[in-house]
């Protein structure tokens, strides 16, 4: 103990320590303050749309649309019927609200590039739990998570709940290697979860949303999407990345109301890191937030100088302490 506070004590090992906490403190502002770059899954030009074809989008009026209606394809006629629209501009259409319609153009021609990648970091995400019934009725509540979800003669005949237990950031993916298919007036429902959810269909060719269906979530599919009469999704969008989009007095909004207000359609839950140097995107789910508790989560930087500063502080003390004897 005599020891111990004597070197304390010490001048010179006060003032060594001193300098290598500020060392430490440099490192980690240098190293922390330019973390790797997080971000939603759904970029923010393709966030912006709604509806999103590849070939046409073709509209049976009148639907109602919230957000952007668009279509953009390298090799296609950048096609739109049902809405107003002009070649490479977007035009207002009383059936849009929050946006407008694009035939082509640069905001579009981004939002499938985007579109692309949201597909690519959905699938690396893996196979989660692979459910043996294609019909997700019969799974009647499923808890925020990764599912496979078999091809069948339907994906969805009555009613399925998304219950998030409380996570204001509780996401579901639903990986459909094949189709995704509705029964006429069948329902989604998410509950139990706020402004940090993510609900995502990723399709592995075409979506059928059968008439009436009363449905929510982002369906991104590689081929097609064909939302039959009067089906609705009120919280989500419909994303074709190679095929079009078919709408038939359909009803969907990329932004939500009530408790899912602020989760920009269903599209949170996840984020994707893009290493500094490069390589892969890193798609991780969000930490556990309660509903109505704020649900702000620390980038990575701040939590370093945090960790840095109560490292610190620890030191800080401990001279105090042995200081004092």
């Amino acid at each position: 103990m005599t020891n111990r506070i004597q070197a304390s004590k010490c001048p010179s090992n006060n003032g060594n320590l001193l300098k290598s906490l500020l060392a430490v403190a440099a490192i980690g502002a240098i190293y922390g303050a330019a973390p790797a770059s997080a971000s939603p899954l759904l970029g923010s030009d393709l966030a912006s749309f709604t509806v999103l074809g590849a070939s046409t989008v073709t509209n049976v009026p009148p639907s109602t649309i919230v957000g952007n209606v668009g279509v953009w394809s390298s090799g296609g006629a950048n096609a739109i019927t049902g809405f107003n629209s002009s070649p490479g501009v977007g035009v207002s259409d009383p059936q849009v609200t929050g946006g407008s319609v694009y035939a082509g153009g640069a905001l579009p021609q981004s939002a499938q590039s985007e579109l692309t990648t949201a597909i690519n970091n959905l699938s690396s995400l893996g196979s989660g739990t692979t459910l043996i019934n294609s019909d997700l009725t019969l799974a009647g509540t499923l808890a925020p998570g990764v599912y496979t979800v078999p091809a069948g003669t339907t994906n969805l005949s009555g009613s399925l709940t998304l219950d998030g237990g409380g996570n204001a950031n509780a996401v579901w993916v639903f990986q459909m290697p094949s189709t995704l298919i509705t029964s006429p007036n069948s329902v989604v429902n998410v509950i139990n979860t706020g402004s940090g959810a993510g609900v995502y269909w990723n399709v592995g060719s075409s979506a059928t949303i059968d008439v009436n269906t009363t449905f929510m979530g982002n369906i991104l599919a590689l081929a097609s999407i064909s939302m039959n009469t009067t089906a609705t999704d009120l919280c989500g969008r419909a994303l074709a990345s190679t095929g079009a989009v078919t709408l038939q007095q359909n009803s969907l909004a990329g932004v939500c109301s009530g408790e899912l207000g602020g989760s920009g359609g269903l599209g949170g839950g996840l984020d994707v890191t893009t290493p500094p140097g490069g390589g892969p995107d890193v798609v991780t789910i969000l930490p556990y937030a309660p509903v109505g508790g704020g649900g702000t989560v620390p980038e990575p930087a701040t939590l370093a100088l945090l960790g840095i500063g109560l490292a610190g502080l620890g030191f800080s003390r401990r001279i105090t302490r042995l200081r004092h004897g």
